[in-house]
């Protein structure tokens, strides 16, 4: 609530609640910038009233004013007979050299060759781009006898906002958090941030990046069902999302036969999705590749005897076909992409590797219903933004590393430049919140890299080392990717199984040589990862916890089912840890609000009653403290900064991380293991 007003304080008549859109959205296919241009004339307050006549008005433009395809022909009746009606369609132009006219296509409606004024055209010159714009048309009709096209344009109006005050967004952001803000930005993009953390967010929002950032190469890889397209296709009408099978030489660049510019030289963002290796794929152009390369480079590129500089950032956005170890293990993270395009000089290029594995399969539970910026105005403010670069703020923080390319550092800094822009667009930003923009950065450009180490044998002879040194404290930092811990997690873990079993057939003099030699337990910290995989409450601490016997748990947040599920998995492992004949006297301190205090005591009576069998004896008491610790009387104290809850709630009613921790993605928190 405190969100939701600050949002209407500073922004209002600039946001509208995201579940009006697909309220009255129906069967019309019209992207979400076009209907929320329409909500923002009448819903951009929290006035249910006002919203709700609001709601039947944009119905009613949508029922009368857009054309669905099925009704082209009453459409076309209802213009004929007005003679001037008003409508929202595609709109392509093209020149008719012949005639010496500009000649316009409105996809819905299903007519071509509609004359448009040369001031329209020249108004709007992305009408003649190919990749079509949504417009607000007043259409005429004209019944004199001899005309060769009865219909006509009268007027045409981009749907897109007019007035912005970069200035005044700037100010406005002093009032949040970098949580607040980041959570607003969620909003904006139609998603609940309730339901990803912090990294989760990082990634769903770097795909802004290629909006705020001119000439930004951005790759993306992942399962189906993820949204990779979605912000591409729904939410600026300053890019366009092209189908992968449908790329040319002439549709991005240069129509050689009427020297007509392609779609780089009027957009932003350029989009290809589909971008994998099908069995029915046509073979990849090798031209093509050679432009795209030169001009992801260059930021030109040379069609006949001209050069044509451009600012349209690229998006390949794909599935992957095969699980991230099978990847790692046998091929390279590129794999699914078309054999044409893996090629290590192309993909040097990318500035930028999303992990799209690491992304939620989006649901209807995870989409927002609460404000977030009108996706017309935030795409405005973000196309302001790239004419300012924000990457020599890097420069009063850190020293990246000598060893780095050229081209790996122009990829990290336009990365934190755009993710700057986005979240810090006010460069406010302390040491702590830039780090973690620039850690984020260098992983995704590392990910880049280690892919082109396996494909491309020449990057093997200049490894590079993807480190940093903080300038205040001289501390060098060499971020990983987490796919790479992830998959080294695993690998140990199934050679600490063996281990474990090979101990479980040697003598006891040679087990406890080998426990004492695998364990060698020393004082350290851990930071584990938001979405990191491969831990357990086994592998976290069941070696600093054997041979005790009574163990004192402070977590003031054992409040929730699924928190006393993970005290009870906790108590498991107890057991599994110890002798069969031993016994373990645990202490839970926890808290919970009054009105829940009853439920707490229940939940910890049934979990008290259950572990009694497998050895544990649980006691609990309820004091209101804020350390998340387990002590041990062993020696050994482990302070916990999320307390038990390191892991993400399975949104899932079936899912393999229910049955091994293992699977589950973790929650950013650090632990830290000393000796008391």
């Amino acid at each position: 609530m405190e969100l939701k007003n600050k949002i209407l304080q500073y922004f209002e008549g600039k946001v509208v609640r995201k579940d009006l859109t697909s309220k009255i959205k129906g069967n019309a296919v019209v992207p979400t910038y076009v209907l929320e241009y329409l909500l923002g004339q009448y819903c951009a307050v929290d006035d249910q009233a006002i919203i709700e006549d609001g709601i039947e008005k944009v119905k009613d433009i949508i029922k009368n004013n857009y054309v669905h395809r099925s009704e082209a022909e009453v459409v076309k009746a209802n213009i004929r007979d007005k003679q001037n009606y008003k409508i929202i369609d595609k709109v392509n132009v093209s020149l008719n050299d012949r005639a010496n006219i500009y000649e316009a296509e409105l996809a819905n409606l299903g007519i071509r060759n509609v004359p448009i004024s040369d001031n329209l055209v020249m108004q709007n010159q992305k009408l003649l781009s190919g990749g079509g714009v949504w417009c607000i048309i007043n259409m005429g009709y004209s019944h004199e006898e001899d005309i060769k096209v009865r219909w006509q344009i009268e007027d045409l109006k981009p749907i897109q906002v007019s007035n912005i005050s970069v200035p005044e967004y700037m100010d406005a952001r002093s009032n949040f958090s970098s949580e607040e803000w980041i959570d607003l930005l969620m909003h904006s993009i139609g998603l609940n941030p309730e339901f990803f953390n912090r990294r989760g967010k990082l990634i769903q929002l770097s795909r802004l990046i290629t909006h705020t950032e001119n000439n930004y190469n951005f790759i993306e890889l992942g399962p189906k069902g993820t949204g990779k397209s979605h912000i591409f296709s729904e939410l600026s009408p300053h890019g366009v999302l092209v189908s992968g099978g449908d790329v040319s030489k002439a549709r991005l660049f240069v129509n050689n036969t009427g020297n007509k510019i392609g779609l780089v030289g009027y957009w932003d963002v350029i989009a290809l999705d589909e971008f994998e290796q099908d069995k029915g794929s046509k073979k990849v152009d090798g031209d093509l590749v050679k432009i795209l390369q030169n001009y992801m480079a260059n930021q030109s590129f040379n069609r006949g005897k001209e050069t044509y500089q451009a600012t349209a950032s690229l998006a390949y956005v794909g599935n992957t076909k095969h699980t991230v170890p099978y990847m790692l293990k046998n091929t390279h993270l590129f794999e699914s992409i078309p054999d044409g395009y893996i090629k290590g000089a192309f993909l040097d290029r990318m500035h930028i590797y999303i992990p799209g594995w690491e992304v939620r399969i989006l649901k209807n539970s995870v989409f927002s219903t609460e404000f977030g910026f009108i996706v017309d105005y935030m795409a405005e403010i973000l196309k302001e933004l790239r004419k300012s670069d924000y990457s020599g703020i890097l420069d009063q923080y850190v020293d990246l590393d000598g060893s780095l390319s050229q081209r790996d550092k122009t990829s990290i800094r336009k990365t934190f430049s755009g993710l700057m822009k986005l979240i810090y667009p006010n460069k406010e930003i302390t040491e702590t919140e830039l780090l973690e923009l620039l850690d984020f950065a260098v992983e995704g450009r590392k990910r880049v890299k280690d892919q082109l180490y396996i494909i491309d044998e020449t990057f093997r002879t200049e490894p590079v080392s993807f480190e940093y040194t903080i300038k205040s404290n001289g501390v060098k930092v060499s971020p990983e990717t987490l796919e790479k811990l992830n998959y080294q997690t695993e690998i140990e873990t199934k050679q600490l199984e063996v281990n474990e079993e090979s101990m479980v057939e040697s003598s006891d003099i040679v087990k406890k040589n080998i426990v004492e030699e695998k364990l060698k337990l020393t004082p350290h910290q851990y930071i584990i990862k938001d979405n990191q995989t491969g831990i357990s409450y086994k592998s976290l601490f069941a070696s600093y916890l054997k041979g005790a016997m009574k163990i004192i748990i402070q977590d003031p947040y054992i409040r929730l089912p699924y928190q006393f599920k993970n005290l009870l998995e906790f108590c498991v492992m107890l057991s599994n840890n110890k002798e069969i004949e031993q016994e373990i006297d645990l202490e839970i301190i926890t808290w919970n609000s009054e009105e829940y205090m009853d439920d707490s005591t229940t939940y910890l009576e049934e979990i008290q009653e259950s572990v009694q069998e497998i050895g544990i004896h649980l006691t609990y008491r309820f004091e209101n403290i804020h350390d998340r610790n387990i002590m041990a009387d062993n020696g050994w104290k482990i302070t916990l900064g999320r307390g038990l809850d390191i892991f993400e709630k399975s949104e899932n009613r079936f899912s393999v991380a229910d049955i091994d921790q293992t699977r589950r993605k973790c929650k950013a928190c650090e632990m830290t293991y000393l000796r008391i």
